[in-house]
């Protein structure tokens, strides 16, 4: 059994480092891994990443994490994940890793994802250039995403989790404004996934969202913004496949509620 724990959203800045540190550090106790969906800043500056890479560092077990759009206001995605590579995180975009715990391989694709919409209400390539480049530059995030799955296929994980901050089903959206769920998710993702396999798919970025949610393949999706989850963390239990099986998803496990983070 592998514990996956998760969050998203958590948008921390100067005043409210330490928050999530006293979760953070029983982890080792509950799970097997934690997973970071993006937003982990306010404004994407190298001094709030500073802050989280405080939160993360040293914890025990391994931290794989996405940027969000927050991560990218201040332009300077790349100084934001190399200060949380520096504290010891995976930071993916387009691509996967492999973390092993209790003997078993647990692999990580990811990408932040990017909005366009869903099927029967979705943006199309066509028209003005900046139309198309939009649903261009979101294809990209999910081809990336595709192909980084398919080569988890290739590692022979036990089990494969995409991680994403855009949604990748409307499901998990239901409690936002219909008018914005083009700007929270796409179906491209979902399309990524299912066609890859994945046992399970984490998500943040929709604050007033839903936690539950599925492909139309039948994998299990999960936004994790900590605003809908209302904890620190949430943990999900995967049953590892074997050999030849196809993908599994997994079902909720222990809760841990936040110290006062900002939401």
């Amino acid at each position: 059994m592998t514990r996956v724990a998760a969050v998203g959203d958590i948008h921390m800045g100067p005043g409210s480092q330490g928050t999530l540190r006293p979760a953070f550090e029983t982890l080792p106790d509950c799970a097997d891994v934690l997973l970071l969906a993006g937003d982990l800043t306010r404004h994407g500056t190298p001094e709030e990443a500073r802050v989280v890479a405080r939160e993360i560092a040293d914890l025990g077990v391994p931290v794989v994490a996405v940027l969000g759009n927050h991560d990218h206001h201040d332009n300077r995605p790349d100084e934001v994940a190399a200060v949380l590579r520096e504290a010891g995180a995976y930071v993916l975009e387009g691509d996967a890793t492999v973390v092993t715990s209790g003997g078993l391989r647990i692999g990580v694709a990811g990408t932040k994802g990017f909005g366009g919409g869903f099927v029967g209400r979705c943006a199309g390539e066509f028209g003005e250039p900046v139309m198309k480049e939009f649903v261009r530059y979101s294809r990209r995030r999910a081809d990336g995403l595709r192909t980084a799955l398919e080569e988890l296929h290739e590692r022979e994980c036990d089990v494969r989790i995409a991680l994403t901050h855009f949604a990748p089903v409307p499901d998990t959206l239901a409690g936002e404004p219909p008018e914005i769920y083009p700007f929270l998710g796409s179906y491209l993702l979902a399309e990524a996934i299912d066609t890859a396999g994945a046992d399970l798919a984490v998500h943040g970025h929709a604050h007033a969202g839903t936690e539950h949610g599925m492909t139309g393949g039948g994998v299990k999706v999960r936004n994790v913004a900590q605003p809908v989850i209302g904890a620190a963390f949430h943990v999900y239990r995967l049953n590892p496949r074997q050999s030849g099986e196809g993908p599994r998803a997994g079902v909720p496990g222990c809760r841990q509620q936040p110290s006062n983070s900002e939401k």
